[in-house]
């Protein structure tokens, strides 16, 4: 049995129904030559739009001329009301400022100190799930739970049940299923009256998690300046300071960093942790093979175990080129340009599509199979280093992928030492791009004390 995968549409299709299937679904909304394309062209009245495979490609946008490729403007049409105006979103010397501030909590033995946060959020995990009365579980719910406990342990020192925390994890839930990462405005720029598919509820609960997590860093602030502050994440962002202009982050800009954070750890996490899951329920071979591994938890508590856990490593590996939580990019040509002879004309939006570029066809050997191996083959160590993208890369890679390629093979191994996962039978789930690719009806497992 092969993994679940969305079906594609037609090749040609209007743009009124593209925009009604993108609406429903941004990966069945896309036809299936872009898993053979090494560069496509979306046609519109207004635009066009460009979706760029080709590693070379890839590798000029993001690595070696990122300058000329800012992140497009039009990616904000569906982010805004959450992030403002975070590292997500900017661009230019006002994303270098953020990277500045941001990238020292994520370096050197930062990942070391707050690993013992992850090993409590993954502990915590198995004691709610010691609790499940053994009938069938939406494991979604449960990868988020346990992901956004890691974001309060490491960043705010606090655990989930902790009551801001509770609240934020609940709004968040909300939001996730009613946005897109990506607005349709962002593959087919529409103009200004037309609307944006932003509902109320959505707008509502954006501001719901903004007041919250400034309740947070409001109170984090006055721990810092009276000295007892913790030191976690979200301490030692607060206090870098831009090594070039002197100044730290105001509590609004830190606000819209912990969105961002939240996005990036813990809605990504929890999506790639729920089909890591899954995978090891349709897998059982595999999954015997992590659980054996997953023993030295208990010899090595240590971070020195993480260069032991190979095999979950090189699941969540897998997990993530088959499901990458953020399905596609968007940047603007800032020129003119000329890619496999055609003209790429100024303001042009190109899209890299983590999830067509990690299936493609002329790349990857059996692209839509399951095979954690692969990462010790010639061709999967070759797509690694040209065609493997669920971070980005270049300069805006995702300043968490060290923190996340920690946590995932983590939990997931401490959940497989203490439970067997397997599929319910006729609840096979399907895959859909909402703020991070989940399941159109969740993902239904069952689970055994082993």
């Amino acid at each position: 049995m092969r993994p679940p995968k969305p079906s594609a549409r037609p090749d040609k299709v209007s743009l009124w129904r593209y925009a009604r299937l993108f609406r429903k679904d941004l990966l069945s909304a896309q036809p299936a030559r872009l898993y053979r394309a090494w560069m496509a062209e979306f046609r519109t009245p207004f635009f066009r739009s460009f979706l760029l495979n080709q590693p070379e490609l890839i590798k000029t946008v993001l690595r070696e001329r990122p300058d000329d490729f800012p992140k497009s403007g039009r990616i904000s049409e569906g982010l805004r009301p959450l992030l403002g105006d975070s590292v997500f979103l900017t661009n230019g010397e006002i994303w270098k400022r953020q990277r500045r501030i941001i990238d020292p909590a994520f370096e050197g033995g930062r990942l070391r100190d707050t690993f013992p946060a992850m090993q409590a959020a993954a502990t915590a995990a198995v004691q709610r799930l010691e609790k499940a009365d053994g009938g069938p579980l939406e494991i979604e719910e449960v990868t988020s739970h346990v992901a956004a406990d890691v974001i309060f342990r490491t960043l705010f020192s606090i655990p989930i049940e902790h009551d801001l925390a509770t609240q934020a994890f609940t709004q968040f839930r909300d939001y996730q299923r009613s946005q897109p990462i990506l607005n349709i405005a962002a593959l087919v720029p529409m103009p200004r009256w037309m609307p944006r598919f932003h509902s109320r509820k959505t707008r509502k609960t954006a501001r719901k998690i903004r007041a919250l997590i400034t309740q947070l860093t409001t109170q984090r602030r006055a721990e810092i300046g009276d000295g007892t502050a913790p030191d976690d994440l979200a301490t030692k962002i607060m206090t870098t300071p831009d090594p070039e202009t002197g100044a730290c982050f105001s509590t609004r800009e830190m606000v819209d960093q912990v969105a961002i954070f939240f996005l990036a750890g813990h809605e990504t996490s929890a999506s790639a942790l729920a089909w890591a899951l899954y995978m090891m329920a349709l897998y059982p071979e595999w999954q015997d093979r992590v659980a054996d591994e997953a023993a030295v938890l208990q010899t090595d508590p240590e971070f020195s175990v993480m260069a032991r856990l190979k095999l979950s490593r090189d699941v969540f590996r897998e997990v993530l080129r088959l499901y990458p939580p953020v399905p596609m990019m968007v940047r603007e040509a800032d020129g003119p340009e000329r890619f496999r002879d055609r003209e790429v004309r100024k303001g042009a939006q190109l899209v890299l599509s983590p999830w067509h570029l990690h299936r493609h066809e002329r790349l990857w050997e059996r692209p839509d199979e399951f095979d954690p191996d692969r990462w010790n083959t010639e061709n999967g160590k070759q797509c690694q280093r040209t065609a493997y993208i669920p971070f980005s890369a270049g300069p805006r890679v995702c300043t968490g992928a060290g923190f996340a390629m920690v946590e995932g093979p983590l939990i997931l191994s401490t959940l497989l030492r203490r439970f067997r996962f397997a599929p319910v039978n006729g609840r096979d789930p399907v895959p859909v791009a909402h703020l991070t690719v989940r399941s159109a009806d969740g993902i239904w497992l069952t689970l055994q004390r082993r």
